[in-house]
């Protein structure tokens, strides 16, 4: 169906008929699309903005000394690139900063990152394209738009990726030192500091060796400081990290608050527990080990004996089929 469809775009309207196609097919989407995002109604939060740029406007030189930002070259396009839908906004922020992006207008630059990418690579597609039809290679409908949409779509999941690995790795590093953070935590605590000054003593002791647990107790003492709950300064911190170990310290912290036991003895018991929990998983990875060698070991052992042992045996049989007797 595609190269008959191709043949007939080449017949009516020369070589560069499907490229034609394709790009007239991309101008009517676009056209179809762009009333719908001029119509919606206006964002609640959009209002908001403007009554506060107003009031900016009307405060005094001090005021608006301190509430004035740099202004972020892609607001204007905040509708187009920002989801409207609030679950969607918090789920792919949320990922964001468990990723280490904590900017006010992170979700803004990732949806940009994503279609810059795609619509730069797609268009590197079509000039790809357009040169092996000026080289004279001949393509058909199916390596044409491949060639287009692949990279496109390579380009508009690049960012996806990035941050998941970002996210993969930011938990990693938070799950490998969190036991050794507690344990620097319980001696702050039973040397007479406090919870808020152990915590941010052990923040920059372990900036060196991880320093994204390092950056999360340091936002947990600023807001600490800055005169937020506690209970709900720890559950942000939680949420923030999105590692198991993390949630259920904040749990045990919760509950020896909530029922008045002591902190020190709550620390012991989880520290305790969180290095029984590491060594734990390095004998996993230690147990899994043999399985993973036991394929590379066939795959690199087995075929050259093979050869070794049944190469002779084969080249006998093959002399003694044509009859130039044996050759060993």
């Amino acid at each position: 169906m595609l190269d008959t469809i191709n043949a007939i775009l080449t017949d009516s309207f020369g070589p560069f008929g499907p490229l034609l196609a394709v790009g007239l097919l991309g101008l009517l989407l676009i056209i179809l699309t762009v009333p719908l995002l001029l119509k919606g109604r206006e964002d609640p939060l959009d209002k908001l903005k403007k009554a506060n740029e107003t009031a900016k406007k009307s405060a005094t030189p001090e005021a608006r000394l301190r509430t004035e930002t740099k202004k972020d070259k892609l607001e204007k396009y905040s509708d187009f690139l920002e989801p409207k839908n609030e679950e969607e906004y918090s789920a792919i922020k949320l990922k964001l900063v468990q990723a280490g992006y904590r900017s006010k207008n992170a979700v803004r630059s990732y949806h940009f990152a994503q279609f810059a990418l795609g619509g730069g690579l797609l268009i590197l597609g079509v000039f790809y394209v357009l040169l092996q039809q000026a080289t004279g290679q001949e393509l058909d409908t199916q390596k044409m738009v491949l060639s287009i949409l692949i990279p496109g779509a390579a380009g508009y999941m690049l960012p996806k990726y990035w941050v998941n690995r970002r996210q993969q790795a930011r938990q990693e590093e938070i799950t490998n030192g969190f036991p050794d953070a507690l344990d620097m935590m319980l001696v702050c605590v039973e040397a007479g500091q406090s919870l808020d000054q152990s915590i941010l003593r052990v923040a920059r002791e372990i900036r060196a060796g991880y320093p994204a647990l390092s950056e999360e107790f340091e936002m947990v003492s600023q807001e600490m400081k800055a005169g937020k709950d506690r209970i709900s300064v720890l559950r942000d911190m939680s949420e923030r990290a999105g590692v198991q170990d993390v949630a259920s310290f904040v749990t045990v912290l919760i509950q020896s608050a909530s029922f008045g036991t002591s902190i020190a003895d709550a620390l012991r018991v989880y520290a305790s527990e969180m290095r029984d929990k590491r060594v734990m998983r390095a004998e996993e990875k230690a147990n899994t080990l043999p399985t993973k060698m036991t394929l590379a070991t066939m795959m690199l052992t087995v075929p050259p004996l093979l050869v070794i042992l049944v190469g002779p045996s084969v080249y006998n049989i093959y002399l003694t089929l044509n009859g130039q007797g044996t050759g060993f």
